[in-house]
């Protein structure tokens, strides 16, 4: 009997090992700088893995993150990602960078979620007002205003926003647990969808009339992220 109990336990533990990963799994390898050429190359994590006796430098560089980005847009921020895309070197190492500037009076990072990340973030200037909701049925709403030096963290998955209820520029830098985290802004995904969701789904799920949905439906959503 004991025997048959310890062979369940195993198959169960078995079966539940490949969902207790909650972020990009650890590389095997020192790294593994991602290129386009599968020639030669092997496939790790969406990308193909040049050889690391070709690898340089500029694999695991990039430049630009002082310069301050231009925030004259309909939400009044702009983000600046340094993930995968930019260098290829943090393929495998779950870990990625981003800058965002904040118009005075304002500028808003949209109200967003990254699937695959956990994001810190730190205000370098500005005064932000930043949180998040959590997940239902509390959709408890956790918020914190940040001066210059501050640092909030934005659980995986959860919609999350920053906001400049300053006079001047905000600045701020973050830090994300995933190589590509991805961005889900909930405006734009809702309402600015390709194809457009049926606006009866949308009258339903917000308790809107019709012609305000498609009014909604109709305007340029903004991605800044």
């Amino acid at each position: 009997m004991k025997t048959a109990h310890f062979i369940l336990v195993f198959c169960l533990l078995a079966l539940a090992s490949p969902f207790a990963y909650a972020s990009d799994p650890s590389p095997l390898q020192d790294f593994c700088v991602a290129i386009n050429d599968p020639k030669d190359a092997v496939f790790v994590n969406g990308k193909f893995c040049k050889d690391p006796k070709l690898a340089k430098a500029q694999d695991f560089y990039y430049s630009g993150l002082n310069i301050p980005r231009n925030t004259s847009n309909p939400v009044g921020s702009t983000v600046t990602p340094v993930n995968v895309a930019q260098i290829p070197g943090l393929n495998t190492l779950g870990i990625s960078l981003v800058r965002i500037d904040y118009a005075p009076n304002g500028g808003l990072n949209a109200p967003h979620t990254h699937p695959r990340a956990t994001e810190i973030l730190v205000v370098v200037e500005g005064t932000l007002y930043v949180g998040f909701v959590t997940s239902n049925t509390d959709n408890r709403l956790i918020t914190k205003v940040l001066y210059p030096g501050d640092v909030f963290v934005f659980p995986i998955g959860l919609i999350h926003f920053q906001f400049n209820v300053g006079k001047t520029n905000a600045v701020a830098f973050a830090a994300l647990s995933s190589q590509n985290p991805g961005v889900i802004t909930v405006a734009n995904a809702v309402f600015g969808s390709n194809p457009s969701i049926n606006p009866d789904v949308l009258v339903k799920a917000f308790q809107l009339d019709k012609n305000v949905v498609k009014n909604l439906q109709s305007k340029f959503w903004w991605a800044n992220n």
